[in-house]
């Protein structure tokens, strides 16, 4: 991803303004180490560029928690910072390839679009984690009154498919770059039709990191209606057995099973082309939503109100993670930006699908820098905690 290698520089020098196509809103400096953000907005979007300091060169990057999907923004504000401040430049990858087809930015989705979502066509289907995008495109193509919303969080699979829709001139799938557990919660009961989760990475020694779960499956059977299906296709036997153990688990009180072993598909992914010359199997679970769910009601918010800077906010935060039922609150770093504002980033929510996010926090105000959590009920719970923990 975008970054260059410069030597080192004043950054006192790094000023606000305007700098080309790029706005410069702050800059801050890490409490716990020499390293420094930079907030910046390009075309509207607002993220943060990473000062990461060694002794002999520095890199100026993306940071990932902010960064936004068009990897051309990335690369102007950090172009634009390079050029406005005279930096030493050793090696660079940011060239801007302007002859490249524009992202089919009309079909990109961000969490926040889901808040109040209305659907524009009357069938939808999700596919989670749609790697190169040939099975999603396929989909796409063969059923063109059907809505496909493509959730990847492997931002260049994202971009990739998205140059795709506008090659193939498609107008029925929406890309979305996020974690699919979070954004399954944002999506209203009884809306879909199919949810495809396609050769999903096994995880065997990190299982709490994979996709399948009690939790996504009760999210699954919520969105879809009755009748629907998610569908899992595995070439892992470990992770088929995982998912089985998963589906008809002591606290799942009721379900429909349906399985299929080396079943042909309409399409098939160079990968799995190659599992199959390899002779592998490939397990397909189909598990059916019996029927429908109460609405999804969602009506909380995530403002901070009064909470202003105090000087008690820094000697209250503490970097261990903080352990609650059902959720935790981890503060990984403090930027002070000036006397009265700083900038904190954070994990929290969920143990199984953590949220990342910086909160801003100056003598007027406070709020999440870049975009809001997403709105589920554990990530409302724990903004409570965290309001109450810095209202010192």
């Amino acid at each position: 991803m975008p970054h260059i290698r410069v030597k080192p520089f004043d950054t006192s020098f790094i000023k606000k303004g305007e700098y080309g196509e790029t706005k410069l809103l702050f800059t801050s400096q890490d409490l716990s180490s020499n390293d420094e953000m930079i907030g910046v907005e390009v075309e509207g979007e607002t993220f943060l560029l990473h000062v990461k300091k060694a002794k002999e060169t520095w890199l100026l990057k993306y940071d990932k928690v902010t960064r936004p999907l068009k990897v051309n923004l990335l690369k102007q504000a950090i172009a634009d910072v390079a050029n406005a401040f005279e930096l030493e430049v050793l090696d660079s990858n940011i060239t801007i390839h302007k002859n490249r087809p524009e992202l089919a930015s009309a079909y990109e989705k961000s969490i926040e679009d889901f808040v109040d979502i209305a659907f524009p066509f009357e069938s939808v289907a999700i596919e989670v984690g749609f790697g190169s995008g040939k099975h999603l495109l396929y989909q796409a193509q063969n059923n063109p009154n059907r809505l496909f919303i493509g959730i990847e969080i492997h931002t260049p699979s994202a971009q990739q498919v998205l140059r795709q829709i506008e090659l193939q001139g498609l107008e029925n799938i929406w890309v979305v770059n996020y974690d699919a557990r979070l954004l399954l919660e944002m999506i209203p009961s009884n809306a879909c039709h199919q949810i495809f989760v396609h050769f999903p990475v096994p995880w065997d020694k990190k299982p709490h990191r994979r996709v399948i779960s009690k939790s996504f499956l009760e999210e699954s059977m919520r969105v879809l209606s009755e009748g629907g299906k998610l569908e899992l296709r595995t070439d892992s036997y470990n992770y088929f057995w995982y998912s089985l153990d998963t589906f008809l688990g002591e606290n799942v009180p009721k379900t429909a099973l349906e399985i299929r072993k080396n079943e042909a598909l309409g399409i098939t992914s160079k990968y799995e082309a190659r599992w199959l010359r390899q002779a592998k199997d490939i397990y397909d679970v189909y598990v059916t939503a019996q029927q429908n769910s109460e609405p999804r009601v969602l009506d909380f918010d995530f403002e901070f109100n009064n909470i202003k800077y105090k000087d008690k906010i820094l000697e209250q935060i503490s970097k261990k993670p903080m352990l609650f039922d059902g959720f935790f609150i981890h503060f990984e770093r403090l930027y002070r930006v000036s006397e009265s504002s700083i900038l904190l980033k954070l994990a929290f929510g969920s143990f199984d699908r953590p949220e990342h996010k910086y909160i801003w926090i100056d003598a007027n105000e406070s709020y999440y820098f870049g975009a809001k959590p997403v709105k589920t009920v554990t990530n409302h719970k724990t903004h409570l905690q965290i309001k109450e923990y810095l209202n010192v």
